[in-house]
Order: C-alpha cells, then sequence, then structure tokens
C-alpha cells in the first residue's frame, strides 16, 4: 500500500483536529533551548497538537537513534549512536519543572551498545525530576533492556510510579513487527517488575491494524495479566512512511471498546483503547488510578 493509498482509505475516526500552534510553540520553545528530544515528534506521533497543547510532553532520552530498526516505528536508526550526555538528567528536569508537569513520561531510544541498555541514565532522570519537582509523577516507557534483569532493578530501585514497556503485537507477529524484540522476554520484564517493585504500577501497550486476530489481541491481554500487568493501552497502528510495514486494516472504534470491556473483566486497572491511543497518550490519568488502587510500598 502506498502512502497515498492509505491517505484514500483512512477513515474519518482517525482525523485529529488542528493544533493551536501558539502552544505547541511553547513548549518547542522550551525543548529546544534545553536541547531536549520528544517521542511526539520523532516518532511522529497523531497527537502531538493536542499533548501539547496540553503542556505536555513524553521525553526521549539517550537519542534521537537508535540501536534497532523496527519496521513500523519512524525513529532513525543507527549502529552506533552518540555517547550518553551526562547534564540529559538535568536538562530534562529544568523542562519539567518549566512546563510545570503534573506527570511526566521518560522514554527512550533502544540502546544496546550500552552495557546496561540505559538503565543508570533512566535512574539519574528520575533522581533530578524527583529533586526539582517532587509533586510530579514519573512514568518510564523502557525498551526490554535485552533481559538485562540487573539493569531492570536499577531502574525500579529509583522508584517512578509507573514502569512502562510495549509489547507492540501479538506473539505470531514478533518476527516481522518486532525482529529483534522477544515476546516471552517482554513477559518475564513484567514478572521480574513485580518481583522487584510490587509497589510500582506496570503498563503495556499494543498496535493492531497489522494482520492479528481478536483471539490473538485476547490472548496478549491473558498473558499481560498472568504476570500482573495493571495499565494496558491498545491503539490503531499508523504506516509512517512507504518504507514501514504497511497497514493490514483499520480497526472500527467499537472493536476498542470491546477491548476495553475485556481488559476490564480481566482485572486490569485501567484500559485506554481508541482508534488513536498511544502509550502514552493520556498518561496523566494514572493520578486517579493512584488515588483508587494504591499499592502497599515494598519493605525492601
Amino acid at each position: 500500500m502506498t502512502a497515498e493509498e492509505e491517505v484514500v482509505v483512512k477513515p474519518n475516526w482517525l482525523r485529529v483536529k488542528a493544533p493551536q500552534w501558539q502552544r505547541v510553540g511553547n513548549v518547542k520553545e522550551i525543548l529546544r533551548d534545553l536541547n531536549l528530544n520528544t517521542v511526539c515528534e520523532e516518532a511522529s506521533c497523531p497527537n502531538i497538537g493536542e499533548c501539547f497543547n496540553a503542556g505536555t510532553a513524553t521525553f526521549l532520552i539517550m537519542g534521537p537513534a537508535c540501536t534497532r530498526a523496527c519496521p513500523y516505528c519512524d525513529i532513525d536508526f543507527e549502529k552506533k549512536p552518540q555517547p550518553l550526555d551526562p547534564n540529559e538528567p538535568e536538562r530534562l528536569a529544568e523542562a519539567v519543572k518549566r512546563l510545570k508537569l503534573n506527570h511526566v513520561v521518560i522514554t527512550s531510544v533502544n540502546r544496546d551498545d550500552l552495557k546496561d541498555g540505559g538503565a543508570t541514565q533512566f535512574a539519574k532522570c528520575i533522581s533530578q525530576v524527583r529533586e526539582t519537582s517532587p509533586q510530579t509523577s514519573i512514568e518510564v516507557l523502557i525498551p526490554d533492556l535485552c533481559g538485562n534483569w540487573q539493569a531492570l532493578e536499577i531502574i525500579l530501585q529509583a522508584k517512578p510510579e509507573v514502569l512502562n514497556h510495549n509489547t507492540e503485537t501479538v506473539k505470531r507477529l514478533y518476527r516481522r513487527v518486532r525482529p529483534q524484540g522477544d515476546y516471552l522476554r517482554t513477559l518475564e520484564l513484567f514478572r521480574r517488575s513485580r518481583e522487584f517493585a510490587p509497589e510500582v504500577y506496570t503498563k503495556s501497550g499494543i498496535m493492531v491494524g497489522l494482520g492479528e486476530t481478536e483471539a490473538e489481541v485476547q490472548t496478549v491481554m491473558e498473558d499481560l495479566r498472568s504476570v500482573d500487568c495493571d495499565i494496558l493501552t491498545i491503539g490503531q497502528y499508523l504506516q509512517p512512511s512507504p518504507k514501514h510495514l504497511p497497514v493490514s486494516n483499520f480497526v472500527k472504534p467499537e472493536k476498542f471498546d470491546r477491548w476495553r470491556e475485556v481488559g476490564y473483566s480481566l482485572g486490569f486497572l485501567q484500559v485506554v483503547a481508541s482508534p488513536l491511543t498511544r502509550s502514552s497518550y493520556h498518561a496523566e490519568q494514572v493520578k486517579e488510578l493512584m488515588k483508587n488502587h494504591p499499592k502497599a510500598k515494598s519493605q525492601k
């Protein structure tokens, strides 16, 4: 499918409102001033206008280039990315302070070139935000760290409120969609997270429209609940460019509604499911979830 064909068949429910560019420009100005990247821009998120208008952003650290070349993702690939910036945590914390965020999402590119996959940089960013904005809740959207569970523990020891890792797709499609990932490794990451830090809320997300079946989507939900994942997001995959994986089908909003109901019946604390949902879309709603479903603090 070409980009032109996709535009023709894209349904009305995938239209987004034009952003208020003055507010978008204000957020971008702060990001440029502090030399920071956002996944909103790097991954061409369709919700950039809404989120920037609300004064929120998902910060992309250790980038902007990634050591993996997943065929669905619009982030640039680079086999040997730049060394880590030791001042990045301080600049990120300053941005959170200037934007007066109540909840911040910190994500990263994959850094398979680093021994700890970037876990120490995540921990430093969490600590700096805690120091400058103690009332801000923190969500980290992390890579799979190549199964380095010591690195995972480094991140969890910094005590983010939410640990997010995207499953992305169903098990059958992993080799095609996420060739350097591993479905069972993703589930193990959640199992280990619950073991290391039971007080941290865990979250995952999947894309639909890549050729999966309804039964396969429900299996992913069941598998995530089997490792006590708390929050689930489900959104429509959109092809970033003609060189990326094509969209297999556009899923109707009613099906997202059904998946939301199934998710709650399985025991998820929160299910955000709609065509335009992305992993950090409306992430600030976790504040209410934390009030309604408090977790016991770890004794470690």
